[in-house]
């Protein structure tokens, strides 16, 4: 049933590649402060080495990981069979939060398809990769991905999203920094 790798096999990666969904949970060192799960989908995940992986991060109404990963890295992205045989994968490591104003931010971004609303790209050091048996996990089907956060995005436009993200991801729920309160 569980199982830890040293390092993402072919047969893993290929696995990923077919989950339209994953999810990343990530929390603050303040023993009160809220521990945060976001699920993430849209084609916005990528294996970049058998250790390193990233993901595309649209702007949303928080910025919780971001602001998790500023004050400490940890973050851990689970991503779980709805179809076929049951399996939930977890990828443990640290995180790194690349914003357009960084250096790599033209290669990493150049990983990922061309999303409205793009704020960063978060990328993990998978520090432990582990399998479990997912039998909780029910079967599912997906219908279609939802457009809803892409129209919002092109609707708002880049100036409109650069407000956004001023008034609402400058900082997570618990006060913690998370984007700079200018467009980067």
């Amino acid at each position: 049933m569980a199982r830890t790798f040293d390092a993402l096999t072919d047969e893993l990666v290929a696995w990923i590649g077919r989950q339209p969904l994953f999810f990343v949970a990530t929390a603050p060192l303040a023993a009160d402060g809220h521990v945060n799960v976001s699920p993430k989908g849209l084609d916005t995940f990528r294996v970049l080495d058998p250790r390193t992986v990233a993901y595309l991060d649209l702007t949303g109404s928080g910025a919780e990981t971001i602001a998790h990963l500023n004050e400490n890295g940890r973050v851990t992205i689970m991503f779980c069979a709805f179809t076929g045989p049951p399996r939930i994968l977890r990828l443990f490591g640290r995180g790194q939060v690349v914003t357009p104003d960084h250096a790599e931010w033209e290669a990493l971004a150049g990983c990922f398809p061309d999303l409205p609303g793009a704020r960063s790209v978060i990328r993990l050091a998978v520090e432990r990769i582990a399998t479990s048996c997912g039998y909780g996990v029910p079967r599912m089907d997906v219908v279609e991905e939802r457009d809803k956060l892409i129209d919002w995005a092109e609707r708002k436009g880049p100036d409109g999203l650069a407000a956004y993200r001023a008034e609402k991801n400058a900082a997570s729920i618990d006060g913690l920094p998370a984007l700079p309160t200018t467009e980067m």
